[in-house]
């Protein structure tokens, strides 16, 4: 007598089936929030851009493309007004240049020695305080540029004046030095120990290793930070708002004072300028400037760093 086999689900496949379905569902999703993510930057971006490029389109309604570009006075509230933006450049530009001539060899020094020369429990010390620096308000920058740098240079400068672009920008170098250091110290541990070791071997020295082997191993990370930090110092609003001054005025003479964008953006901001009116719009085109000048930057460091990208 033939047996009738019952066909009968196999319960353990398909609950395994099920598992698959929702786990593909949770990973779905999670891929989903991380793309939002990472898209919310990507239109946040876009937004501030389209807010520049409309205001500051309206704004060259009223004004001469070129006459924003070549005059060399910048006075939007007074009565007879002027919308040269060079005056505020060179106040960007030469704050800025101040605060890598001071962060640049100090970052990069001190890269080199909690890379190279550090012990372990030394760097865990100090790395953590370099990085406490970048918690400080900038406001906090700006007063100790004003009421202790600014009176200690006028010890040695006694024609210096109160409001000038040397102790901002020496105060701003004080501020990016950990973004150097960090990040070039970050450079230089990603290169591989065999690297040192055949330099030990051919009989360099540790400083003549970190120095021709390391270093230019670590260039393009050493360089990306010098980028970020021209980018930050450009940036930087209420240390020159505070210790600069606010007078436009078109000079590179650090021993002067002069204003800058964001300095000249903060002053409008506070004030009390009807919303749509061409001082008010000539901050945006001051943004927009201001932009570009740190696309540039950041654009000259990309292919910077792709040129002298190492691959181990």
């Amino acid at each position: 007598m033939a047996t009738q086999v019952l066909d009968t689900p196999d319960l353990p496949i398909s609950a395994r089936f099920a598992k698959n379905i929702k786990r593909n569902i949770k990973e779905r999703v999670i891929e989903f929030i991380l793309m939002l993510a990472a898209m919310s930057a990507v239109a946040t971006t876009l937004a501030i851009v389209a807010i520049l490029l409309y205001e500051s389109a309206s704004f060259f309604e009223h004004v001469s493309i070129v006459d924003f570009l070549t005059d060399t006075q910048w006075t939007p509230l007074f009565e007879d007004a002027h919308y040269g933006i060079m005056p505020l450049v060179a106040g960007t530009l030469t704050t800025s240049f101040i605060a890598l001539l001071v962060a640049v060899p100090i970052g990069t020094i001190g890269a080199i020695y909690l890379s190279e020369f550090a012990s372990h429990k030394t760097r865990e010390i100090v790395k953590p305080i370099l990085e406490l620096l970048v918690g400080v308000p900038t406001v906090v920058f700006g007063y100790f540029a004003l009421l202790f740098v600014t009176p200690m240079l006028q010890t040695f400068l006694p024609n210096l004046p109160a409001f000038n672009m040397l102790g901002p920008g020496i105060v701003i170098g004080i501020m990016v030095v950990p973004y150097i250091a960090s990040l070039a110290e970050d450079a230089m541990r990603a290169v591989p120990m065999s690297m040192r070791e055949g330099s030990y071997a051919m009989g360099a020295t540790r400083f003549q290793t970190a120095l021709r082997v390391v270093t230019p191993a670590a260039v393009s990370g050493i360089v990306a930070a010098y980028i970020l930090a021209i980018s930050r110092a450009v940036g930087e609003t209420m240390v020159v708002a505070i210790a600069a001054g606010q007078q436009p005025t078109l000079t590179f003479n650090p021993m002067e004072g002069a204003a800058t964008i964001t300095a000249y953006i903060v002053q409008v901001a506070m004030g009390d300028l009807p919303h749509g009116s061409i001082g008010y719009q000539s901050i945006f085109a001051a943004g927009l400037v201001l932009m570009l000048m740190t696309l540039a930057f950041n654009l000259i460091g990309h292919a910077t760093r792709k040129k002298f990208r190492e691959s181990y």
